[in-house]
């Protein structure tokens, strides 16, 4: 049934949730297909066997991409690429009072910009002992568990805030200059999430993605697009985003960076995801340690290059049908009603 339920193209919760457990599903399978092995076999039993069989390889196919077993190949950095940079995207988690365990996250492995998501106004005060290393900064300070802080080592050239389906759901969009010379977009994302806690349905979820895709499209500099994507990269809506955007998952080939919950191994999902431009370079994604969140951060270093073009090849582009599901995904994003509050408390 969890297998089955998302190849139904309904945005509920129902049909959309069990995509996040993809990981933990085929688990199961593994597990149901070895006890199968030790007990008495009983009737129709290499019926149950072959299917779990079938499940294995369904599920295996699109999550082996996704491991070091999956063939890519590594860029090395040249003399004509920008320096090493690194960047941490980190779920906060609103109601999170551990301030200095973030902090001294942060001065531990110094990122040259790092963004933080679910920031309120008590975070951003607790930030303010880290402006004196990062001087530059744009902050969309908000109670709903939505606010969003970026600070930066690197020069910012301009910075916007986006409301693309709602107003209280911002996207932020920074663009920046690096010591020696290199310029490139910072984009963050945190949509709402299907579940039945949250929102119904992932139309805001999704429209909000594919709003940012179209967006992050006519960006002619190197692009990042990091955050809490509420998603995993195997979705259809994030296929769909990384196809409209003309962006590459660096996940492929290398690991599935699960993120969340922080405290619970075997239900963690990688719902913190990251794309970039064929010009921007990974060197290692990783998460990095729980500092009281719900989310583990995310650690990235990179470079940027425009003399290299051997990552062309992995951009996809979204056939005309594909642009045209996206345009009423964005449209049924923009008209769904999300009932949310403008101050969240925890309980």
């Amino acid at each position: 049934m969890l297998t089955l339920l998302p190849k139904i193209q309904n945005a509920h919760w129902v049909f959309r949730v069990p995509e996040f457990g993809k990981i933990q599903i085929t688990y199961v399978v593994v597990i149901t297909f070895i006890v199968g092995l030790l007990i008495d076999h009983p009737q129709n039993f290499w019926y149950g066997q072959g299917l779990l069989l079938l499940l294995f390889v369904h599920h295996g196919v699109t999550l082996v991409k996704y491991t070091p077993l999956y063939p890519v190949k590594k860029h090395k950095r040249q003399h004509q690429s920008s320096k090493k940079l690194h960047f941490i995207s980190a779920n906060v988690y609103q109601f999170n009072k551990e301030y200095d365990r973030f902090i001294q996250l942060i001065e531990k492995h110094k990122p040259e910009v790092f963004m933080t998501m679910e920031s309120n106004g008590d975070w951003e005060k607790a930030m303010t002992v880290l402006e004196k290393d990062y001087p530059f900064h744009h902050k969309v300070t908000l109670e709903n568990t939505y606010g969003m802080h970026f600070y930066s080592k690197l020069e910012i050239k301009s910075a916007q805030t986006h409301y693309f389906v709602a107003d209280d759901i911002p996207s932020i969009e920074v663009h920046l200059k690096t010591e020696d010379g290199f310029s490139f977009v910072f984009f963050g994302v945190h949509p709402p999430p299907p579940s039945p806690t949250e929102e119904e349905t992932s139309k805001e979820r999704d429209g909000d993605l594919l709003s940012a895709a179209k967006r992050v499209k006519d960006i002619k500099e190197p692009v990042i697009v990091v955050g809490d994507f509420n998603n995993v990269a195997w979705s259809k809506s994030s296929i769909l985003f990384r196809k409209t955007s003309h962006l590459i998952d660096p996940r492929i080939g290398r690991s599935f960076v699960s993120t969340f919950h922080a405290k619970y191994l075997l239900l963690r999902f990688p719902i913190d995801l990251m794309f970039h431009s064929e010009d921007i370079f990974i060197k290692e994604l990783k998460t990095l340690e729980n500092f009281g969140s719900d989310h583990l951060p995310v650690y990235c270093e990179f470079f940027i290059d425009h003399h290299n073009d051997e990552q062309e090849e992995e951009v996809e582009e979204a056939t005309s049908e594909e642009k045209a599901e996206a345009e009423e995904m964005i449209q049924e994003g923009k008209e769904e009603d999300g009932d949310r509050d403008a101050v969240v408390t925890e309980g």
